[in-house]
């Protein structure tokens, strides 16, 4: 075990990810499992390694991320966030390519809350003059 190690924190909706990077040869471990095994479809992966391909060290570290609330997608840009901090923590250097590319920029949208006495956050009951 390498005791260099780097930190990032990603959020994005309600998920959060811890992301470790240590040197090593490109291995993703999302919550003690294989990338593979945690996201199963190809497009969030693509998601979580963006950052990696854009500052060219995809085969340069190994991963290990703890990730916690929302789906599988908020899970992916979590992800995807603090692998970007954890490189800009690596070397700063790379924050312009990555604020660039808009990896360092934390997604903001929220699913907005139900209102009482309505059927959702926007949708009103049909009104009727009678």
């Amino acid at each position: 075990m390498s005791t260099v190690q780097h930190y990032g924190t990603g959020r994005r909706k309600t998920s959060t990810a811890r992301v470790f990077l240590r040197p090593g040869t490109g291995n993703v471990i999302i919550n003690e499992r294989p990338i593979e095994q945690y996201f199963f479809d190809e497009t969030h992966r693509m998601i979580v390694k963006q950052p990696l391909q854009a500052s060219d060290t995809l085969n340069k570290f190994d991963i290990a991320v703890n990730v916690s609330g929302g789906g599988m997608h908020g899970q992916a840009g979590a992800v995807q966030h603090g692998i970007a901090r954890a490189l800009v923590d690596f070397n700063g250097d790379l924050r312009q390519v990555l604020k660039k590319a808009g990896f360092l920029t934390r997604d903001s949208r929220m699913k907005e809350r139900k209102k009482y006495g309505q059927p959702g956050a926007r949708k009103r009951f049909q009104f009727s003059k009678r």
